[in-house]
């Protein structure tokens, strides 16, 4: 639920929990919801650890009424196909290859969003409700509950956000399966001789971000955002207290007449322990491109650019319909 989602998010660094306005807002920033004008779609695919594994995302979100709008979104990141070895030797000890099997592992995460406009002019909040499932194999399971606040302003054009994860603490409760547990329990003498921890917790995190845009000469634009993410415990993170640890991120986006858009961005800016014991910041330098016409829009995103960070690079799509297109 960290990775993020949105090409023309990701090529930004991520820095759009002031500006998200569309069905991704669901993600970002749900209070964003409120700048729909009609349903919008959105998906995106990428590939992670050499294609090891799969990141699929898909949403929908549309406005209620002048006041108010919903959404939905649904995530799966999984590795499919591991080979399953922990009983390639028999009772003889003998190597027997058909004993070999394979298994899946996937991470879920459904999302609902609700947006409203505050009574205060420029404000609009939103809340996420998210069910998360996570599925290894037939070894365990989790269900997984939490929720998400978000909270936009507005004025003289510049754009403010804060976006607070998992206020509550997301939880995910195991289920293991013991029969399969002990199949593997003895595949390393002296190893997994205990049950895991049976409950999972995701603490509370922050984003706080500021945007605007500027117009040149009609035809061309800029939009300019940075984010400060903050995780309430001490980390690498550039800046690292025992309170709060922050990340902070930069991106711009160059428009011309809406249509075509360049993107750059640089985020995750970590203190990288060098093999002499000696720190270096390391950071995540990304770009993208995108194409919008008549309410279609095609983003791309290359994520950590030169490989500045001990993140891998990746190459991200993403494709967000307006419905209305379709409709007379």
């Amino acid at each position: 639920m960290n990775i993020g989602v949105d090409a023309a998010a990701l090529g930004m660094s991520n820095t759009v929990v002031a500006s998200t306005d569309d069905v991704n807002s669901g993600y970002w920033n749900p209070a964003g919801l409120m700048h729909l004008e009609d349903h919008q779609v959105s998906l995106m695919h990428a590939n992670y650890f050499a294609n090891i594994a799969q990141y699929d995302y898909l949403a929908y979100a549309s406005p209620i009424d002048d006041q108010s709008a919903w959404g939905i979104s649904l995530i799966r990141f999984g590795v499919d196909d591991i080979l399953n070895t922990t009983e390639l030797i028999d009772s003889q000890g003998n190597i027997d290859y058909n004993r070999i099997s394979l298994f899946s592992t996937a991470d879920y995460g459904f999302t609902f969003s609700y947006a409203r406009k505050l009574p205060v002019p420029g404000f609009q909040y939103g809340a996420n409700a998210k069910v998360i499932r996570r599925i290894i194999g037939k070894f365990a399971s989790s269900w997984g509950f939490g929720f998400d606040v978000g909270l936009q302003f507005e004025k003289n054009n510049w754009q403010f956000g804060l976006m607070l994860r998992d206020i509550t603490t997301t939880y995910n409760v195991w289920n293991i399966d013991e029969e399969e547990y002990k199949k593997i329990a003895n595949a390393i003498p002296g190893e997994n001789q205990e049950l895991p921890e049976s409950t999972e917790i995701t603490a509370p995190k922050a984003q706080l971000g500021i945007a605007k845009k500027f117009i040149i000469r009609y035809d061309y634009s800029i939009l300019a955002a940075a984010n400060m993410n903050m995780r309430f415990t001490k980390t690498n993170d550039l800046i690292s207290t025992d309170f709060v640890s922050i990340d902070p991120a930069i991106g711009l986006e160059f428009g011309y007449t809406d249509l075509v858009f360049v993107r750059a961005g640089a985020g995750n800016f970590q203190n990288v322990e060098q093999l002499d014991s000696t720190e270096k910041v390391g950071f995540q330098p990304n770009i993208g491109l995108g194409f919008k016409y008549k309410g279609i829009q095609i983003d791309y995103a290359l994520t950590d650019l030169g490989n500045q960070s001990t993140a891998l690079y990746s190459n991200i799509f993403s494709v967000k319909v307006d419905l209305g297109l379709f409709r007379n």
